[in-house]
């Protein structure tokens, strides 16, 4: 019996315990496949070396055999095991087709494979182990696939923790319950809580299920309360009600639609004109396709690959006085190995742009909370969804801004009330990093390296009529960079960076500042 789970199936039959057929010759020496049959040795007779050396030459023939020409096989059966009360057909979707499509011993070993990883990344079983045994001996050159599952021992798992924003200079209390398998179809029932002192608050509940009788695709709805605080940035705060509904999930595309109320409110009565236009309650009704490739060997530190992501958003769907607008963002990211020490180079270029729907679009506005932000302090090369982090800037530090206005009796008359960071309609951002590892032993061992890069970006503000004042050329000169060195922590969950940023270029209200910056990052 083969099992063929276990990935060095493919490299060593013997460790595996693999029984493959063996062929007998026809009278043209070719192999056919209906001649096959299994070579049955009685343990009675041999024993002791002469067994060891039977067995030797079994394992030597079966490689022989493989390496030299496919041998061919046909599955009869997927037998199914240890699921108590997962769905028999949720396993079979998952597994069996793709099982049952292999035509050769090496194609159904990468088959089951596949079909592992499949199983597990449902996440409500512990183990799979996949094994491929003999066919019924009147059927030669087939074999029977046994799927055996472990399930999960308790459907309840949870998580909490402490978490640090240093862009905001808060941190948040965050926590997390999830209920799986309840209905047998791997649903996953979750409710997660968040909470930011002076920054974000979110509750949150939410179902996902893979895949549920005919439908193909993944089904998933989520419904959330959020509250955001950007009063030190744009002098606003933001609540949302909102429900999410997945509509098309595979492995590179994504379909969803979202339905949320929101309404911005300025409690320090200091917004700028541009901020208090939005204030008020509005109604986002969107529809959003995603697409993305992820080609590299790890998301925290890449050493080789490639990956791209592409999000479109079109808002006001069905609804006249909903927010209106088409928000599109690119991103490319790549990274080439130098072959000492460990040094690759990861570069990536992100590019975004909003723009308002309607009658008089030209002179419409764009929702404030749906536009391009620059800066901020999370590493570029983890962040794969649009526009990258410009290191060295506050969050929200770059780009258009407006004065806020002055209260009377609660400013000192003689300072500058401030100003408000718009964001932008269009976004271009790219970035260079050069990771290697350190000359310690004790660093290499921990993972721990370092790394050097330069970071680059810049928006625009197009919408309110302000595109007749677009110049390519001005967009280009006007683009802010850092570049510096650091030393990355990495660990299971995030990766941490302490960085050395110098300013090489900002225009005057960006909040940018040479010297020291911690970042903590996740690659999701």
């Amino acid at each position: 019996m083969a099992d063929a789970s276990d990935p060095a199936a493919d490299q060593n039959p013997k460790d595996a315990g693999a029984r493959v057929p063996e062929p007998r010759a026809g009278s043209n020496g070719e192999t056919p496949e209906e001649e096959y049959e299994y070579e049955e040795v009685d343990e009675d007779e041999q024993d002791g070396p002469a067994a060891a050396a039977v067995e030797r030459e079994k394992v030597q023939s079966v490689l022989r055999r493989l390496s030299s020409d496919p041998v061919a096989i046909r599955v009869h059966d997927v037998i199914i095991r240890g699921n108590a009360k997962t769905k028999e057909q949720l396993i079979e979707a998952e597994a069996a087709d793709i099982l049952r499509a292999a035509t050769t011993v090496q194609d159904l070993l990468g088959a089951a494979s596949e079909a592992s990883a499949r199983l597990r990344g449902l996440d409500v079983f512990d183990a799979v182990n996949i094994t491929l045994d003999a066919g019924p001996p009147e059927l030669p050159g087939t074999t029977n696939v046994v799927i055996e599952v472990v399930e999960a021992a308790s459907p309840v798992t949870g998580n909490a923790g402490v978490y640090s924003k240093p862009e905001a200079r808060s941190w948040s209390l965050e926590g997390a319950l999830k209920l799986k398998n309840l209905a047998g179809y791997a649903d996953i029932w979750d409710a997660s809580v968040a909470y930011g002192w002076d920054q974000t608050s979110e509750v949150g509940v939410g179902v996902s299920v893979p895949r549920f009788k005919s439908i193909p695709t993944p089904l998933m709805a989520r419904a959330s309360l959020m509250s955001q605080d950007w009063l030190k940035f744009s002098s606003y705060k933001e609540r949302a009600l909102g429900l999410s509904l997945g509509l098309v999930s595979t492995r590179n595309h994504d379909l969803s639609y979202n339905l949320a109320w929101r309404t911005l409110t300025d409690p320090s009565q200091s917004a700028s004109q541009s901020i208090r236009r939005q204030l008020g309650h509005n109604l986002l009704s969107a529809l959003k396709y995603t697409y993305k490739i992820d080609h590299r060997d790890s998301h925290l530190r890449p050493t080789r690959g490639y990956a791209f992501h592409s999000a479109s958003q079109v808002g006001g769907l069905w609804d006249n006085k909903g927010l209106k607008f088409f928000r599109q963002e690119f991103d490319v990211r790549a990274a080439v190995p130098f072959g000492f020490y460990n040094a690759a180079l990861n570069f990536g270029l992100g590019a975004g742009v909003i723009l308002p729907l309607g009658r008089g679009f030209l002179d419409s506005a764009t929702p404030v909370t749906d536009r391009f932000n620059l800066g901020g302090y999370s590493s570029p090369v983890c962040s794969l969804g649009g526009i990258s982090s410009l290191l060295g800037f506050r969050t929200r530090g770059v780009g258009p801004t407006e004065p806020r206005r002055l209260v009377p009796g609660e400013s000192d008359s003689a300072a500058a009330p401030g100003r408000d960071y718009l964001g932008g309609d269009l976004a271009v951002s790219a970035f260079a990093d050069l990771s290697f590892d350190l000359p310690l032993k004790v660093f290499r061992d921990a993972g721990i390296h370092g790394h050097a890069f330069v970071t680059a970006g810049n928006i625009a503000k197009l919408s309110e009529g302000n595109y007749k004042n677009f110049s390519v050329d001005e967009f280009r000169r006007s683009f802010r960079s850092t570049a510096g060195v650091g030393i990355i922590l990495p660990t299971k969950l995030f990766r941490v960076e302490v960085n050395y940023c110098y300013i090489l270029k900002q225009s005057e209200h960006d909040s940018g500042k040479t010297g020291i910056q911690f970042s903590f990052s996740s690659p999701h």
